[in-house]
């Protein structure tokens, strides 16, 4: 069963559908959750209150990725080039299990207008 969550800033809305991994369901579990926003690069991540093993972790993402940074407790959203890039593709500073994706891919270039510091929120789609 896939579900959809809203990532929301003061200015903007995303939705991402989850997969079925593990920690995507445990993601579900600590809802609503309210952090914020740090940059690095073409990626925006922030702790949240979860606690999960790296699940079939990967390093080279896709744009529009969501993601869970074990060693920082950190949700990742990715959507280009980060420091760690060989190329154009995200690559996570390490390991990360990928959670998701944002749904509607043309609201990317929105990311790029967060700044660090910004409040943001997730919560389960109605």
């Amino acid at each position: 069963m896939f579900r959809k969550i809203d990532i929301i800033t003061e200015k903007y809305r995303f939705k991402a559908e989850l997969n079925n991994m593990e920690t995507s369901q445990k993601l579900l579990e600590v809802l609503p959750i309210k952090s914020s926003v740090n940059r690095w690069g073409n990626e925006i991540y922030f702790s949240i209150p979860l606690k999960a093993e790296l699940e079939d972790g990967k390093e080279i993402l896709n744009k529009g990725d969501i993601a869970f940074w074990p060693p920082g407790n950190a949700f990742c959203i990715f959507f280009g080039k980060t420091p760690a890039s060989d190329n154009d593709k995200p690559r996570a500073a390490s390991p990360v299990t990928v959670l998701g994706k944002i749904i509607d891919k043309k609201n990317l270039a929105d990311l790029k207008k967060i700044g660090s510091g910004e409040k943001i929120n997730i919560r389960l789609s109605e």
